[in-house]
């Protein structure tokens, strides 16, 4: 069973969801675009209908004719479904969507697709794209301003590449750091959830969906999905109603707020029972009492996981409310989007699924494409792509590396190190490696090590710049070598390797012997050792701590490692705070603020030095 928050939650949940926000108008109040709808509803027959509510991977798609033949209201791009030759320059894509985008526009009533992408640190599947610390990191920086401006710059870059609808963002509230996406979520509490998601919502939807530069945003994945048994992906939450309105369901209020145009419906199950069938969930209480406009769309495949029966599962889901369903070609699967569309418009035709469902789900589908400004401006932009990657951009996600990094320890006042350092000697691969800094979700799926994408700075390079001339810096990826022989200080960076989704599981969060031996070799050097840990949670430090004078959880910053060198350096003093409880051994996960023995923690929840 997960545990409950503590009391002082609800209270500081309900102070930010009354905020005094300006919002954007809700879809379904916009007298000009129900008429709209309601006008191109009439002349839509069953398969058109049917057609809005099926969305089909890239790479799922058999000939991209389809798109018209079908009447496809969606493609997406999953993790690695990338443009032909895996070119994945800006200019590039926007290609490729064009090229999807243009069958559509061929079809009878001319309704165009409404593509989507996890840009869920940034525009994240394109070389040389900005890309943000993931949302652990955000969490740290507790700055929705700056939150807003990181999804705001996402967003004009996916205008670059003609993308218009953003897989973010992830508002789970990660409840124990042993499921492998603990980094896609802001914290431990809901309160993270509500004023961070609710401000990236802001970001990406801007002012006016209608904005040029502006894209539709999916809060996901709906709903409790972080807070499942053994924090096992996909896996099953168990608590009563009341827990999981009061952890899970507040950042969900806040982005319906906000105006979220579309919700991702998890995976998981809650006691029981998957999300993609709970009509009390969907329905009666994100449609009904929460008063969610937009619309819902399944995860990759997630239908499939309701019974071995596919038309089922299809009945099942879309009388539950969800009115867009994720079509890949999964492994393992036969099912597809043709089989799909023959399914559903057989149910139709048994009365299985009432021709009411079906209008609502595309009513919701058409209403935000005309928000969007879909039907007006369908093909990208081309004066948007160059933008892709600029300076202005990396400003931004610069500072969001600086605000997110939290100065766990800092013995005799070891950190800031002066830029005339006469000998900084550094070590391990993470120092150099932009594919160790992104993680996952970066160019692939589940991320890689290497040089992933172009554009960024790695902390080596960017420790390398901050330095004054003369200062030596030396480098020894494995610690090896008489380089940093009579070094004044010792900078570590350790790192996880990259992972994504259920490939991140765990039983066990300590770090590698690798890691631990590394800080023990730089302690051995007599100098002062300052240990940068790259990860996506909270990870058992054991001897790693002890054998450092200053410790910094770095999380996972992307592309920007001037923003590691400027803490670093002292030309931004710390200021991000843990968005987890800090656990000592294994024995305490999952803990939580509030919770008894809580403040037996390593670093409590909030923690954070500054210079």
């Amino acid at each position: 069973m997960i545990k409950f928050y503590s009391s002082a939650v609800p209270l500081v949940v309900a102070l930010v969801l009354s905020s005094q926000v300006a919002l954007p108008k809700p879809a379904w109040a916009d007298d000009k675009i129900n008429a709209k709808v309601d006008a191109l509803l009439k002349q839509m027959t069953l398969e058109e209908k049917i057609g809005q509510m099926t969305q089909v991977d890239s790479e799922a798609l058999k000939d991209k004719s389809d798109v018209q033949k079908y009447f496809l209201g969606s493609v997406l791009s999953g993790g690695s479904s990338d443009p032909p030759h895996h070119d994945n320059t800006a200019q590039a894509w926007a290609k490729f969507y064009d090229s999807f985008q243009s069958p559509a526009l061929q079809t009878r009533l001319k309704i165009p697709i409404i593509y989507g992408i996890d840009a869920v640190h940034g525009h994240s599947n394109i070389d040389g794209a900005v890309i943000f610390p993931h949302n652990i990191g955000l969490g740290a920086t507790r700055d929705p301003d700056l939150v807003e401006r990181a999804s705001r710059v996402t967003a004009e870059e996916m205008a670059g590449t003609g993308i218009n609808w953003a897989f973010a963002p992830c508002i789970a509230v990660a409840r124990n750091p042993r499921w492998g996406r603990t980094y896609e979520s802001f914290g431990e509490s809901p309160e993270l959830a509500v004023s961070l998601g609710a401000a990236s919502v802001r970001g990406f939807q801007g002012k006016n969906l209608a904005d040029p530069t502006s894209v539709v945003a999916c809060a996901k994945h709906y709903l409790g999905d972080g807070g499942t048994t053994d924090g096992k992906d996909q896996g099953n939450t168990e608590c009563d109603e009341a827990t999981l309105r009061k952890i899970f369901l507040p950042g969900y209020q806040a982005a319906v707020k906000a105006g979220v145009g579309t919700i991702m419906v998890s995976y998981s199950s809650w006691n029981g029972q998957k999300m993609s069938g709970n009509k009390y969930l969907l329905s009666d209480v994100l449609k009904g009492e929460l008063g969610f406009s937009g619309f819902l769309v399944s995860d990759w495949a997630a239908i499939d996981q309701l019974s071995p029966d596919y038309k089922k599962d299809i009945e099942e889901s879309i009388n539950a409310g969800l009115d867009m369903i994720m079509i890949p070609n999964a492994p393992g699967k036969k099912n597809n989007y043709v089989e799909f569309i023959k399914d559903l418009k057989e149910l139709v035709d048994e009365g299985r699924v009432p021709q009411s469902r079906i209008d609502d789900a595309v009513r919701r589908i058409l209403r935000v494409k005309f928000q969007t400004r879909l039907f007006d401006h369908p093909l990208t932009d081309s004066a948007y792509t160059d933008k892709v990657g600029s300076a202005e951009h990396r400003a931004v996600a610069r500072q969001c590396v600086q605000e997110s990094l939290v100065l766990l320890k800092n013995d005799k006042h070891a950190l800031p190190l002066k830029k005339d350092i006469q000998h900084l000697h550094v070590i391990g691969k993470g120092a150099d490696d932009i594919g160790l800094q992104c993680g996952g979700w970066t160019i692939d799926w589940q991320g890689k090590p290497g040089p992933v994408t172009h554009g960024g700075t790695t902390i080596l390079a960017a420790i390398r710049k901050a330095v004054a001339q003369g200062a030596k810096v030396t480098f020894s990826a494995d610690g090896s070598g008489d380089d940093g022989k009579g070094a004044d200080a010792v900078l570590v960076v350790i790192a996880e390797q990259p992972y994504a989704e259920g490939m991140g599981d765990r039983k066990d969060l300590s770090l590698r012997q690798h890691d631990l031996d590394l800080v023990q070799k730089a302690k051995q050097s007599g100098a002062p050792v300052i240990t940068l840990l790259l990860s996506g949670l909270p990870m058992i430090l054991d001897s790693a701590l002890d054998n450092s004078d200053v410790f910094v959880a770095a999380w996972l910053p992307g592309t920007e490692g001037d923003g590691v060198a400027d803490v670093v350096f002292g030309d931004y003093k710390p200021t991000g705070r843990l968005p987890q409880t800090w656990p000592r051994n294994m024995d305490q996960v999952p803990l939580h603020a509030g919770d008894p023995g809580a403040d037996k923690a390593l670093f409590p929840y909030g923690f954070g030095l500054s210079y």
